[in-house]
Formats: structure tokens, sequence, C-alpha cells
């Protein structure tokens, strides 16, 4: 699998702005030391975060998980071609026990991004996530725990959930069992 190179891109819009770390760092609400370590590939950011720096830069998420090649109007992605995003950390810096792999990567100004989401630890944290668009999730295997503003929903194997993203959210391991779940979401 390849990874993506999702700091690189931000510093190139950041720099395109003329725009500090500490300038990025106040408008999205994380540290200037956090937006540097997502800039230096030092650490891969959770969607949620990705869609606010996307939202503060007036870009499609998707952005950031293309490549530069020409638009096609279909894309085939095999199973060893998936680009992962293994070190998800929180906004506080510590892991989030899950990772993800992008579906569609060659495919531009897409309205919707695929992912394929593994937990594969108990959270230490609850911390949830809001941002804009929509989402869908669908338990391929073990059992989740949905936090959804102030309900907790247990998602079993083939169970999904359609929901709004700006909803706050978490999904976790219901007892620390590795999870695997299609999650589709749009901006």
């Amino acid at each position: 699998m390849r990874e993506f190179n999702i700091g690189a891109k931000i510093k190139k819009l950041r720099l395109s702005k003329k725009l500090t770390l500490q300038a990025v760092a106040k408008e999205t609400g994380f540290s200037p030391a956090l937006i540097s370590q997502i800039e230096n590939n030092n650490v891969s950011p959770p969607i949620a975060t990705l869609s606010r720096i996307a939202k503060f830069f007036d870009v499609k998420i998707g952005l950031f998980f293309t490549e530069d090649e020409e638009e096609c109007r279909y894309e085939v992605v095999r199973a060893n071609e998936r680009k992962a995003i293994p070190r998800v950390i929180s906004k506080a810096g510590t892991t989030q026990g899950y990772s993800y792999e992008s579906l569609s990567f060659h495919k531009q100004n897409k309205k919707m991004e695929p992912f394929l989401l593994s937990i594969t630890e108990k959270a230490l944290e609850e911390n949830t996530y809001s941002h804009d668009g929509e989402e869908f999730l669908f338990v391929m295997s073990g059992t989740a725990e949905l936090v959804l503003d102030e309900k907790r929903i247990m998602l079993e194997e083939g169970d999904c959930v359609y929901f709004d993203s700006s909803l706050k959210h978490r999904l976790l391991s219901k007892d620390g069992s590795e999870v695997k779940v299609l999650a589709v979401v749009t901006r």
C-alpha cells in the first residue's frame, strides 16, 4: 500500500496563501506544532481534522487523496493499490487506535470520499469530531460503538448508519477487538 503526501499538499496551500503556521493554527483551532507535524508527515490527522483544514483553504478534502494525474471519469482501485494513512492522532497528539485507507484517489472533484476504517484498539479518549457533510458507515466485521451527539449506538457486522457529519461523532471498538468499517464521507 502506498501513502499519501498530505503534509506537502497542506504546506503548499499554506505557502501559496503566504500564511504562517500560527495563522493556520489560529483559524483552524489546532496548535502550530500539530500543523507543523502534519506538514512534515510526522503524523496523519483524522478525517475530521483534514475536513476542517480543507474548509479553511476552501478545497475539497479529496485534494489530499489525489495524485497529480489527469481527470478520469471512472476509477478501479485494486486491493494492493489502496493508500493507507496508518498513524492517526488526536488534536491533543495522542493515538486514536484506528487507521484508514482511501478507496478512491485518482478520481478528482468527487462528491463523496470512500474509506476503509480499521479500529484496532479500545480508545483511551472518547473525544468526538464534527465537520461539514454527511457520512455513511457500514460495519464489515466486528462490533462498533458509535457516539453520536449524546447517544451511544451499537453496530454489529452488517449494520449501517447514515448521519449528518455536523453532529458530534466518534466510532469506537466496543470491546477493543478489531472492527472494519466502510465509511463514505461527503463534503
